[in-house]
């Protein structure tokens, strides 16, 4: 048998899994802010749907979960939620505005296609290798 001895060497920090940019980071602050209720930051996932087959999604946190990423970019919480992690790594979230609409936008080198309307994607999940 071989006893495991536990090192005092720190571990290197582990890559975000997503980094905002300087418009995702001040809208997701100013929705923090103006929340109805107490948030820690705004949850982020990827759910089946849509015509390309999955779909991002979003919604205030009022907690972070057990198995929660938690990305902290530019002042700005951002939580991943478990399922999504691979679906997401590298990822970059911007806001845009346009004449016609304002949105987060991913850029994801995950997608692998996406519907006309740019309301769905097609993501294939990263691998061990790609994440370490």
């Amino acid at each position: 048998m071989t006893d495991f001895q536990t090192s005092s060497r720190p571990r290197r920090p582990r890559p975000k899994v997503v980094t905002l940019t300087d418009a995702a980071a001040a809208r997701v602050r100013e929705l923090m802010a103006n929340a109805d209720r107490p948030c820690v930051g705004l949850r982020v996932g990827v759910k089946n749907g849509g015509c390309a087959g999955q779909e991002y999604t979003f919604a205030y946190a009022e907690s972070v979960e057990p198995l929660d990423e938690v990305v902290e970019d530019k002042g700005a919480v951002v939580l991943i939620e478990p399922k999504a992690v691979l679906f997401l790594v590298g990822s970059e979230i911007d806001f845009e505005t346009t004449r016609m609409s304002s949105k987060f936008v991913f850029r994801n080198p995950n997608e692998t296609d996406a519907c006309g309307c740019g309301e769905s994607v097609t993501i294939i999940p990263a691998t061990s290798t790609e994440v370490s």
